[in-house]
């Protein structure tokens, strides 16, 4: 078997944009700025009718002439929205591990990805864990921290984890690649696709019987008020539905019962 300490594992940012010019340039500089070489980064745009694609463009230039090995690849054409843009990226990645960094989100500092590397050295390829996950700062536009995000991952994940709510940031969700790409969004949610697609990744990586690894490591900064909080109560429906879909009718009207009672005693 290949050992992990004898090749380098290749992480994979996934990008999806759409006229995200005021945003972007803090995304293309957290990966341009990795201490880690093996990156490959790629971009899917919705057909921006901004400057996203020439600053994306931009980035790439800029990275070659400074002989980084960062492997960039943009693609700019009509999709059906983000989810669809996100099975896009997933059928284009390549590497050990995968991870969406969208417009506005930057790795969480410039030796992230080397850091996540190291703690993956004792590993040969078919034993990596299915998923690498960690914490997540919140911060404002101007790229300033905010908070710890609330909800904290905890020691131990697994799928049933989510049932206390999204426990780990999609951003600070790290997947194998192969494992990936047997699992595409569902483009029914509108919102919510995103927490369906961690619980069922993680069923998967149970089926497959791979562990999942806490880095311990605080991995993502994430730029405050995404779209699901922008449509919260749609969301929340779909989280309902999820949830349900997952855990049961009876354990998802309990927990959001207690979700209420916890957000009463907090008052």
């Amino acid at each position: 078997m290949e050992h992990a300490r004898e090749r380098m594992i290749t992480f994979c940012i996934l990008t999806c944009t759409y006229n995200a010019e005021a945003v972007i340039q803090r995304t293309l500089d957290s990966v341009h700025q990795q201490t880690y070489p093996n990156i490959k980064h790629i971009i899917i745009d919705g057909a921006s009718k901004d400057r996203t694609v020439g600053m994306a463009m931009a980035y790439a230039e800029e990275g070659k002439k400074q002989g980084l090995l960062h492997d960039v690849k943009i693609v700019s054409e009509r999709d059906n929205g983000l989810y669809d843009a996100m099975n896009k990226a997933i059928r284009k990645a390549e590497g050990d591990y995968l991870v969406f960094l969208n417009a506005g989100d930057c790795l969480a500092d410039e030796t992230t990805l080397e850091r996540m590397a190291m703690q993956l050295q004792d590993y040969d390829k078919d034993s990596l864990p299915g998923v690498l996950y960690g914490d997540t700062d919140i911060v404002n536009g101007a790229g300033e921290f905010l908070r710890k995000r609330r909800l904290q991952p905890p020691e131990v994940l697994s799928w049933k984890s989510f049932k206390h709510g999204m426990l780990v940031c999609h951003q600070s969700f790290y997947v194998r690649t192969d494992i990936a790409k047997e699992v595409a969004y569902d483009r029914k949610y509108r919102y919510s696709a995103d927490v369906d697609w961690c619980i069922r990744v993680m069923k998967a990586t149970e089926i497959h019987r791979l562990s999942l690894h806490n880095t311990h490591l605080t991995l993502c900064k994430y730029l405050d008020g995404g779209m699901s909080v922008q449509n919260h109560r749609a969301s929340l429906k779909e989280r309902f539905d999820v949830m349900k879909r997952h855990y049961g009718v009876f354990n998802t009207v309990a927990m959001h019962a207690w979700f209420v009672v916890r957000a009463i005693a907090k008052k």
